[in-house]
């Protein structure tokens, strides 16, 4: 295989647009969407109602904002490989390159297990797969793909993992492992499975072409490979064999890094190719979903090309503000954020299940929720909590980006 080192020749100037996207993904993630759910408690009505549902994953198929969030930070981390790791092949080498990335990966892999606690629990009962393992993962696959490979190289790498996963879920025959086993004729229809003493991995009813929730080509290796704790009982959504699609979204993204670092294009047609391709993204994925549906808990490749899609046209939309217009004021605390996401991620861990949530129970929970249930309206004390939490973190995120102070693995 011939490969190239990527150019950098001269200094890139900050995607400013690059931390707000960020900065935006992670205030959902860090307890946002507590104000929407807390507004819908108040007053439910057909709107709150839309807007809690997109704030809440999809239970399986189909596809709500709230799935978006993962691949979009998958998405972004590979727009940010393009001009970190550029910078350092331009000025240290491949090799130099190499050692970044293996270093960082094993680093953030290792904070992962930490997040999802680590030696609390004695084995069996620990998490090996999550969240942070899967960007780690992600960041290693595409950082290193990024130093050795060609634009198309690339292109036909994702190519062939999409298409590739797909084949193995439709024609890859695996157990039924259901302790009534089903038909082909009928399994689209059935209930699938997430307790574990629901499983029959010794059936020898063999299936092909599944997406039912539990019983599924990815969904059995995990059963059956995946040693430690699964997060969904009988699979893990961050598990063996959906991670390699994952390693597309952010590739995908390194495709947008590569067109925004493109000096000889202007700044309008880098908006308009962002905005065309992600469109053109999401409506094939959603036509691939007629035969392989969009599920974010297996990340099939219609998922992938669904979310990477609305990434594309999001990064599209704030580098045009941002970047483009120079509208940066109303984008500061995302800003914040944006610079600070594993830092602030973690904090929000350490504190607690809910995070900066339970510090805000601290705060304003107990009378003060009371007095304003009481004098305002029922449901106001917990949009208060909400609303606390939310200038907790955002505040975090201030007090750390004003004192300079990054965590850089």
């Amino acid at each position: 295989m011939t490969t190239t080192q990527p150019t950098a020749s001269a200094p890139v100037e900050r995607l400013v647009s690059l931390d707000a996207l960020r900065g935006f993904d992670m205030f959902w993630i860090l307890g946002a969407d507590s104000l929407v759910y807390a507004l819908h408690q108040m007053a439910k009505n057909p709107v709150t109602q839309f807007f809690a549902e997109q704030l809440d994953h999809a239970e399986w198929a189909g596809f709500h904002f709230y799935d978006l969030i993962f691949p979009l930070f998958v998405f972004i981390m590979g727009v940010s490989t393009v001009f970190s790791l550029g910078k350092i092949l331009a000025r240290e080498g491949r090799a130099a390159a190499v050692q970044r990335v293996v270093k960082r990966g094993v680093l953030l892999f290792v904070i992962g297990l930490i997040y999802s606690g680590g030696f609390t629990n004695p084995w069996p009962d620990m998490r090996l797969m999550g969240v942070l393992n899967r960007i780690a993962l992600c960041y290693t696959f595409g950082g290193l793909a990024f130093i050795f490979c060609r634009p198309r190289m690339l292109a036909g790498i994702a190519a062939a993992l999409l298409l590739g996963y797909w084949a193995m879920l439709a024609l890859a025959p695996f157990p039924d492992v259901r302790p009534t086993p089903g038909g082909d004729a009928v399994i689209t229809k059935e209930a699938g499975i997430k307790n574990v003493s629901q499983l029959n991995l010794a059936s020898t009813n063999l299936l092909r072409g599944s997406y039912i929730q539990g019983v599924n080509f990815t969904d059995y290796l995990d059963q059956k490979y995946l040693p430690g704790r699964k997060y969904d009982g009988t699979y893990d959504p961050e598990g063996l064999l959906s991670t390699l699609p994952a390693f597309v979204t952010g590739l995908l993204g390194i495709f947008a890094g590569l067109l925004l670092q493109n000096k000889a294009l202007p700044d309008l047609k880098k908006v308009a190719w962002l905005l065309g391709a992600g469109a053109a993204s999401a409506a094939l994925g959603w036509l691939w979903s007629l035969e392989m549906p969009v599920i974010k808990k297996i990340w099939t490749s219609s998922y992938v090309l669904v979310a990477g899609g609305y990434s594309a046209m999001l990064l599209g939309t704030f580098y045009w503000i941002v970047d483009v217009k120079k509208w940066q004021s109303w984008c500061r605390p995302f800003i914040w954020i944006g610079m600070n996401p594993i830092t602030l991620y973690l904090t929000s861990n350490f504190l607690g299940g809910l995070g900066f949530h339970k510090l805000a129970l601290r705060l304003a929970g107990g009378p003060v929720k009371q007095f304003f249930d009481a004098h305002l309206v029922v449901g106001s004390g917990e949009l208060v909590i909400s609303l606390v939490g939310v200038l907790l973190f955002v505040w975090f995120a201030r007090f750390l980006h004003q004192r300079k102070i990054f965590l850089r693995l």
